[in-house]
């Protein structure tokens, strides 16, 4: 048995898979857990409270939705744990999101805006200017 895990359009356009190469493989598609499901994983794998939890899956969500950015992947459940991990270990929470959501997303400034200010829906960034 021979098994493949294969992201379609990942990194390069080049780099793709043949159709012919792909037809000999039944294939399995994955969607990102349902947000209560997310939002359990969350609590189990980094200790954070389900209020926590609900607006990182929820921003998650947001971000996976955006039209109209040059965003390349969306939102992984991994960087939302780390998030979370962060928080748990006392990080302020709108600086874990932009550190480990945002900043993991793009370098674009027009991007990053948009990002943290949808993260500043969920968690108020602290004035320390």
């Amino acid at each position: 048995m021979l098994v493949v895990s294969y992201n379609p359009g990942y990194q390069n356009v080049l780099k793709g898979m043949k159709p012919s190469t792909k037809q000999r493989f039944i294939s399995l598609e994955f969607h990102y857990p349902k947000p209560d499901i997310e939002t359990d994983i969350l609590i189990k794998e980094s200790g954070v409270n389900e209020e926590i939890a609900e607006k990182l899956v929820s921003i998650a969500g947001d971000i996976r939705n955006l039209t109209d950015t040059d965003i390349q992947e969306a939102v992984s459940t991994r960087l939302l744990v780390y998030a979370a991990k962060l928080i748990v270990k006392g990080f302020d929470a709108y600086e874990a999101c932009i550190h480990t959501i945002v900043q993991s997303l793009s370098d674009e400034d027009d991007v990053l805006e948009v990002l943290k200010k949808l993260v500043g829906l969920y968690f108020s960034k602290k004035n320390n200017d």
